[in-house]
C-alpha cells in the first residue's frame, strides 16, 4: 500500500471520530448490548471509499453486531455526510470490517500465562 498523505490521514481521523460519535449516539441497546468502538479508518487515495474497523465487545456478539452495522451503512453514511459536508465534496462509501486485535491480544495473554 502506498504512503498515505496528510490529507488522507486527517480525513480518516475525522471520519473515525464522527463514526464513533454516531455509533455511540445510537447506544448499546441498538447493538444488542454490545460495546462498539471504531478502532481505525483507512481511506482510498481519492477519498471515495473508507474502510472502517470496528471492535466489538463481547466478541461473542461480533458477527451479529457487524451484520447490524452493515445493514445500516446507508444511514450511517447519510449521518456522516451531514457532519462532514463542509469539509468534503463527496462522502466516502463506507465498508465495515471487524478489528479482532483485542481478541489477538487476549489470545497472546492466555499463551503467555501458560
Amino acid at each position: 500500500m502506498e504512503q498515505e498523505n496528510t490529507r488522507q490521514l486527517k480525513v480518516a481521523r475525522q471520519i473515525q471520530k464522527d463514526l464513533a460519535e454516531i455509533i455511540r449516539g445510537k447506544g448499546m441497546a441498538a447493538y444488542d448490548g454490545a460495546l462498539v468502538s471504531v478502532s481505525g479508518v483507512k481511506l482510498s487515495p481519492d477519498l471515495s471509499s473508507a474502510r472502517a474497523y470496528v471492535s466489538i465487545f463481547p466478541s461473542s456478539k461480533a458477527e451479529a453486531v457487524l451484520k447490524k452495522i452493515e445493514d445500516e451503512t446507508p444511514r450511517l453514511r447519510g449521518e456522516l455526510g451531514r457532519r462532514v459536508a463542509k469539509q468534503l465534496r463527496i462522502v466516502p462509501e463506507l465498508s465495515f470490517f471487524l478489528d479482532d486485535s483485542l481478541d489477538y491480544v487476549e489470545h497472546i495473554d492466555e499463551l503467555l500465562k501458560k
